[in-house]
């Protein structure tokens, strides 16, 4: 099949031989004082990595962490309890190589063992990881053999390790690993034919973020709902009061078009009926119920009420595949995670199929302890969002056949 993505089964290794895989990873978990609060992202990488160990690859793997200033080593940074992590999992030695652009790294990468790990610390000490710089990118290929990408969180980015690094090795030796095979497989096909009914669910805060895949879903879904802090700028361009919510004034005349393109083709837009409310953006703040869609002044909208929970959960449950994307309301304060926990609930007992996109709301579905009961929870929330927007990714790009 033409321009398919090579993954991991397309690698010829020779017999015997001890191959040197670089390998980028999505590592970037969250960690407090040292200690990592949440393993998912470095769980989904052992797959691939077993798979590369099992072949007697030596691996170098790398990965970013968080937003350092790239100007160097940064302690709050460090990939350092991430290897511990890994080391751990895999029960087997990890050795963290803080100099991998001098000249001396290709001599620790001759002298690692099969079936050892060398883990460069963060990418983004290096300013030149996120300007995609080649040099930067020549000096990380050379001393590997194959490349293989399995940081599907990060291919919306053309950084160096990303899209300059497989470019220093031929087609044949690059491959995406089994995360990226996997979130290809459901973001891509699951929207391929999809069959009717197909509902887009969308929150989070900011229209402007959506405004292209809400363009998109107006072309593929037959429902859409929208809730979260985005739908109250929804509300007041129909007309509606929004008190002292949240709105972008400034996109009314795109949601115009996206209400005129829905209309155009069926698509239902379901928009919030009665609101959770507090005075103040605070967890602290005593909710007031608004049992209408109007929100009355001196008042923000901060969750869905009742009644459209129960309304968005109905349209979920009777769906052939959902996809959602962004909270329903601020989560984080339990007082307003009502809304996103009544979503989360009707993707569980939808027996569609069931795709979270990522971001907020692979968060809010794990901290409801629901993410073995959907089809697939994405691990890239950018990614996931820029794929299903029909858009090719710089990482995904590169591993594509000609």
């Amino acid at each position: 099949m033409a321009n398919r993505i090579r993954t991991l089964e397309d690698l010829k290794f020779e017999e015997n031989s001890n191959p040197v895989v670089f390998l980028r990873l999505d590592l970037n978990v969250p960690i407090k004082n040292g200690k990592i609060s949440d393993d998912t992202r470095i769980q989904a990488a052992l797959p691939t990595i077993k798979w590369l160990l099992e072949k007697n690859a030596k691996i170098i793997a790398c990965s970013h962490l968080g937003r350092p200033k790239g100007n160097g080593f940064e302690e709050e940074f460090s990939l350092s309890p991430v290897g511990s992590r890994l080391a751990e999992l895999l029960n087997i030695d990890v050795v963290l190589a803080h100099d991998y652009t001098e000249d001396g790294f290709s001599k620790i990468v001759y002298d690692l063992k099969p079936k050892q790990i060398i883990l460069l610390e963060n990418l983004r000490f290096h300013k030149e990881e996120q300007a995609g710089n080649e040099s930067f990118a020549n000096k990380l290929a050379r001393s590997a053999d194959y490349y293989v990408n399995d940081a599907f969180g990060t291919c919306h980015r053309a950084d160096a390790s990303m899209v300059a690094v497989p470019e220093c090795f031929p087609l044949e030796k690059r491959a995406a690993g089994f995360l990226i095979e996997k979130e290809m497989k459901f973001l891509e096909d699951a929207f391929r034919a999809p069959k009717a009914p197909v509902t887009a669910v969308f929150g989070g805060s900011k229209v402007s973020d959506k405004i292209d895949i809400l363009r998109k879903f107006t072309t593929i879904a037959n429902n859409m709902i929208i809730g979260g802090a985005m739908a109250y700028t929804f509300l007041k361009c129909k007309g509606k009061n929004v008190g002292n919510s949240r709105v972008e004034s400034d996109k009314f005349a795109l949601i115009e078009e996206i209400f005129k393109a829905a209309e155009k083709r069926n698509v239902k837009i379901y928009l919030p009926e009665d609101h959770l409310c507090g005075a103040e953006f605070s967890e602290n703040v005593t909710p007031v119920s608004v049992g209408a869609a109007d929100i009355p002044d001196g008042l923000m909208g901060l969750d869905i009420g009742p009644s459209t929970s129960e309304l968005f959960a109905s349209v979920i449950e009777k769906s052939n595949v959902v996809v959602w994307n962004g909270p329903m309301g601020v989560f984080e304060f339990d007082s307003f995670a009502k809304g996103t926990k009544a979503v989360a609930e009707a993707m569980a007992e939808c027996e569609g199929t069931t795709i979270v996109g990522g971001g907020d709301s692979a968060a809010a579905i794990v901290k409801f302890k629901m993410q073995d009961k959907v089809t697939h929870v994405s691990t890239g929330g950018g990614a996931s969002m820029e794929l299903l927007e029909g858009k090719e990714l710089p990482g995904i790009r590169v591993l594509r056949t000609k």
